[in-house]
């Protein structure tokens, strides 16, 4: 593999996006400026099941300002309803509470709120299911697990190495139903054009521009070229904008209804709660058993979720139990309850981050069991091969990672018995957890390098910069490839006039884009030479990679944290989290660097704060905004570090990176949940650890 020679990667450059944004001056989807545009507010089914039977538009449509009022039996027709998240107004029938079931456009927000608030909608309603228990009878495997992996696996003789074992651990531990909350709502603006050769043309805040396109076009009978996707600058997305949703749909619909006219559509916060994916809720059943000496001879990971009864969407859950420990019989499974729920979807690290909160935190209690140090009990099973696939590492240094954190964060400070070290009313514990994230990078981007003469070069590829920092470090890439300082390349991104990007999600975009960009110059280097003329040009795909199938490619960290609890309260504070990775070559220590303490930060909302309540009899999120939805804020985060490996990883692209975007999150939760059990001795097996959970266990040392 061709590989690149590092001179702008690895240092710390600021944000080269940083002075548009903090001086408002990047502009976000909803925020192009349009002539005259209209302003829509949909409307959402107050019952989880059932179907419309009457809809009363006369007082809306009669307010001044309002343009359309559409609804399932007036709207454009799709020319595709297969995918029922996205058949958005195709029929009357309501597959969960929130789902849209019309929609407002006026020439001001506030007019086509007020309006939309005058539509009676009457339903035809029908008993809703919406709770997801281990024990129901309608449980089904589904054909595959996120994105494509085996819905079970089974090694070895699992039960009979479990009958052996000398030391047995079974738990069950539950995730609850949780949202992402980017800062930048999910918004869309359409323009329907029928006189351009461009019909469609869309400002979405999207994972991926090129992706939304390939989705909105068949549904409205166009070709790709006939649909124009734009979304250079995004607050944030974390799973939830990696691919199109029903607003999408529904932006265009209403822009196909007045013809010529912007539409903008903005989610509130509130709505975001039901329309924009989230993270399944889990019940997961574990079993580890090992020898005498600590190692592990059998794990089974069964992992129980819920999707929506209109869409399936089954998240891998218990994959990362498959690769991760020395086991030679593991088992694994997901069954899935379809529910008349919202569609769940991607959220940062779907799969690993619940799947490796119950496998870290079982490793914790089978430390105890063993009376092992949870650190020691990880380096006695650390594989030498993939367990999974028996193919070696491209790069696991999960150990070294472990021996530096420990070594970092006074991992000898921890106390050997728990609830043992108390200082004034707070109970002290140290925690600590392995985390991984499989290597992604996917083929079907193109970049194309054009040299504009007198030094400068400006390349172009229809990537997405969610926040994470694209702009700059893919500039860095191309300075490099190009021999060229990063003050003379010009990047364009986020536009699907650009050549084509896969969707920035799975921590693969850099390596994808990346890849596709060094290509691209070598690509330009054999067709024009060192000496190009001005306007020269060449365009390049990304190029295969013959490790990928030789290799097991992985990030991997190990996650250390501190909690206080306090004993007459049960309030949990975490003055310290410390983050080793081991993630390849770093582009941009700056940025990188910000996502690993985002994804921990993350990591420590989920132990401690979110969870998403679903009414059992109505189908309706009652918690469903930033108010009574917790999530950390600054309050929470004291001293966290986040530091990594000086390494590159040669078998995986010619930058030597792996994705950095997701590990931060993966292992984060269990390390906090490992240390509330070092410092009280409780165990909380269904998150978020609040108050009420150890209160009543804290009787006992309130005395001490």
């Amino acid at each position: 593999m061709t590989t690149l020679r590092p001179r702008a990667v690895g240092t710390p450059l600021a944000r080269l996006d940083g002075p548009a944004k903090v001086t408002g001056t990047a502009r976000y989807a909803f925020e192009h400026p349009l002539d005259n545009p209209l302003y829509a507010h949909p409307l959402q089914a107050t019952v989880a099941r059932g179907r419309v039977s009457t809809v009363d538009a006369g007082a809306a449509e009669g307010c001044p300002g309002v343009v359309a009022v559409l609804t399932c039996h007036d709207a454009p027709r799709l020319e595709d309803t297969g995918d029922r998240e996205l058949a958005v107004l195709q029929s009357g029938r309501v597959g969960f509470r929130g789902q849209f079931v019309g929609v407002v456009v006026a020439e001001s927000p506030e007019t086509a709120r007020h309006a939309a608030s005058l539509v009676r909608i009457s339903y035809d309603e029908e008993e809703p299911d919406v709770e997801l228990r281990a024990d129901r009878d309608d449980l089904y495997a589904p054909d595959v697990v996120n994105p494509a992996f085996a819905t079970d696996t089974d090694q070895g003789d699992v039960d009979a190495a479990m009958d052996r074992a000398a030391v047995t651990v079974d738990v069950t531990y539950t995730t609850p139903m949780e949202l992402n909350n980017p800062m930048e709502p999910h918004t869309a603006v359409a323009v329907w054009q029928p006189d351009s050769a461009v019909r469609l043309l869309l400002y979405a805040s999207t994972q991926g521009v090129h992706s939304v396109r390939t989705t909105l076009a068949p549904l409205f009978a166009l070709e790709a070229d006939q649909v124009r996707v734009i979304s250079p600058h995004v607050g944030g997305g974390f799973g939830s904008k990696g691919m199109p949703h029903a607003h999408d749909v529904l932006a265009a619909l209403c822009a196909k209804a007045v013809p010529g006219r912007p539409v903008k559509l903005a989610l509130t916060r509130q709505q975001m709660f039901t329309l924009t994916g989230h993270r399944t809720p889990t019940i997961q059943h574990l079993r580890l058993g090992c020898d005498a000496e600590g190692r592990i001879t059998a794990i089974t990971h069964h992992a129980v979720e819920h999707t929506s009864r209109i869409k399936e969407f089954a998240e891998q859950t218990a994959t990362g139990t498959r690769m991760m420990y020395a086991a030679p019989n593991r088992r694994t499974s997901h069954r899935l309850a379809a529910l008349d729920v919202p569609v769940p979807s991607w959220m940062r690290a779907p799969g690993e981050c619940p799947g490796l909160f119950a496998l870290e935190c079982a490793m914790d209690e089978l430390a105890v069991a063993c009376g092992l140090d949870p650190i020691e009990l990880r380096v006695r099973n650390d594989p030498p091969q993939d367990p999974e696939t028996g193919r070696p590492w491209s790069g696991r240094k999960l150990v070294e990672c472990l021996r530096e954190g420990a070594r970092r964060f006074r991992w000898t400070e921890r106390p050997d018995a728990p609830g043992s070290r108390r200082e004034g009313r707070e109970l002290v514990g140290l925690g600590v957890a392995s985390s991984t994230y499989p290597y992604y990078a996917s083929p079907g981007s193109e970049a194309l390098v054009a040299f504009d003469g007198d030094g400068r070069w400006t390349v172009r590829i229809g990537a997405a910069d969610i926040g994470t920092g694209t702009w700059t470090t893919l500039t860095q890439i191309a300075a490099d490839a190009l021999d060229a300082a990063t003050d003379d390349v010009t990047l364009l991104i986020g536009d699907t006039a650009l050549p084509p990007a896969t969707v920035a999600g799975g921590s693969s975009g850099l390596a994808s884009w990346g890849s596709t960009v060094v290509e691209a110059v070598r690509t330009f280097r054999q067709e024009h030479g060192h000496d190009p003329a001005p306007g020269a040009e060449s365009r390049s795909g990304m190029p295969e990679n013959p490790d990928r199938e030789k290799y097991a490619l992985h990030s991997f960290g190990a996650h250390f944290a501190e909690v206080r609890v306090d004993v007459d309260t049960g309030e949990i504070r975490v003055p310290r989290m410390l983050g080793v990775f081991s993630a390849g070559r770093i582009v941009n220590p700056r940025t990188a660097r910000s996502q690993f303490l985002g994804g921990m930060t993350m990591g420590l909302s989920m132990a401690l704060h979110e969870h998403a309540v679903l009414d059992p009899r109505t189908g309706h999120v009652v918690n469903n905004d930033l108010a009574d939805y917790h999530i950390a804020a600054h309050a929470d985060v004291c001293d966290m570090d986040a530091v990594w490996l000086d390494e590159e990883d040669p078998h995986a692209n010619p930058m030597g990176t792996r994705g950095i975007g997701e590990i931060g999150i993966v292992g984060s939760p269990s390390a906090v949940i490992n240390a509330v059990f070092n410092a009280t001795g409780v165990r909380v097996r269904d998150l978020p650890a609040t108050p009420d959970k150890l209160l009543g266990a804290l009787d006992t040392l309130r005395g001490a």
